[in-house]
């Protein structure tokens, strides 16, 4: 069946993709290709589906929009084959197993390939398909921790913080999504696909890698040139915070000027240059501390808007970053359209602006197993589904 939803170009149009894994990752990376206007389908268990539509049904929908969902059970030899023949009709596999589960049950790449020549399979895993580690179970917070994460410092004091966004599962859905689409376009040229070995560990590290290697060279990795006390995030008067980030001598100069005149403590050229205040990290971090405790939230937004420099409101609500001017102009968040069995749901769009035009908040996440026979119909035979 073919879906161009993208709008007035193709996009991905005309690529079909399986998608057979769970949760964050796979999800991710497939619902690019979906937003992009390839037709995913979502391969669900018969009795639950996946379970990330019990532990979070929204950050299920904003994963699952624009695709479709087929269960099969695939412990059953009637499952199998009806998967082998859906791969016979798709360009792409995107799996979440473990190494090997999917070939002890004969749904292998070999398995596959005869299935389908072109076919690409991408499996995501923690950790890869071979090592020491291949069999491990982990989720993001292992993969961030082994992959040096923990080893950049981003302020002058203290150890490296636990962010709240999952950065190795995004980091590695991103990595598969590219080298997914990538691959099946060479498939088509060359008629043979490949399997992708994605490891979520490796994707977090190929990140880390450019800040945390250098620091091999250093006794302390604090000694960073990348680690100075002018780029930070600072809490004024009123316990809200304030991110600056004046990297540049003139950005520097041109708040240390405009704010000398409330802070005496400014009125000071010794920093002006960037080698001095790297070399001052922890003075200036201190100096600029006690500057920002000083004045409340309203007023350092007033001032600091008028200034041309690296700054910013720290947003800690949702609410905040759907009412910010800017991400209202941008059409940054929208609305998701309902289904039958589910409410309408606020999302942020593709975060690119195709001069083509792109509408990805099309259609809400299926229910489970709402496209099956539409996608397992034989040609002549009449389908369901939307």
């Amino acid at each position: 069946m073919t879906r161009n939803l993208t709008g007035g170009w193709p996009g991905l149009s005309g690529l079909r993709v399986l998608d057979l894994s769970r949760l964050l990752p796979g999800g991710f990376a497939t619902s690019m290709m979906a937003d992009l206007g390839a037709d995913v389908v979502k391969v669900e268990d018969p009795h639950r589906g996946d379970y990330g539509r019990l532990v979070d049904p929204d950050a299920f929908a904003a994963l699952n929009r624009n695709k479709r969902s087929v269960v099969l059970d695939l412990r059953t030899e009637e499952g199998r084959a009806d998967l082998l023949r859906l791969v016979g009709d798709s360009d792409v596999v995107v799996e979440s197993h473990r190494p090997g589960v999917l070939a002890a049950s004969g749904l292998g790449y070999d398995r596959m390939r005869a299935a389908n020549p072109r076919i690409v399979l991408c499996s995501i895993t923690g950790y890869g398909q071979t090592g020491p580690y291949a069999q491990r179970p982990g989720h993001d917070l292992n993969f961030l921790a082994l992959s040096g994460f923990f080893a950049v410092p981003h302020r002058t004091t203290g150890r490296a913080d636990r962010v709240g966004v999952r950065v190795a599962d995004l980091a590695g859905a991103m990595y598969a999504a590219y080298a997914t689409v990538v691959a099946a376009f060479a498939a088509r040229d060359t008629g043979e696909g490949q399997h992708l070995d994605v490891s979520l560990h490796e994707a977090a590290a190929a990140w880390c890698g450019p800040f945390a290697l250098p620091l091999l060279e250093r006794a302390e990795p604090v000694d960073s040139p990348l680690v100075t006390g002018d780029n930070d995030v600072f809490t004024v008067a009123d316990g809200r915070r304030i991110a600056l980030a004046t990297f540049e001598d003139k950005f520097w100069v041109t708040f240390r000027r405009a704010l000398a005149p409330h802070f005496p403590a400014l009125d000071d050229d010794s920093y002006d240059r960037r080698p001095a205040r790297t070399r001052a990290k922890h003075e200036v971090a201190k100096l600029l501390a006690d500057v920002f405790a000083q004045r409340d939230f309203a007023w350092w937004t007033s001032v600091l808007s008028g200034l041309d420099i690296p700054w910013a409101p720290v947003y800690e609500s949702a609410e905040e970053l759907l009412t910010d001017p800017h991400t209202a102009e941008r059409d940054l968040v929208g609305t998701l359209p309902g289904s039958a069995a589910d409410r309408p749901r606020r999302q942020v769009r593709f975060p690119v602006r195709f001069g083509a035009g792109l509408d990805s908040l099309r259609a809400a996440a299926p229910a489970h197993g709402e496209h099956t026979a539409e996608v397992l119909a034989r040609p002549g035979e009449p389908s369901g589904g939307r």
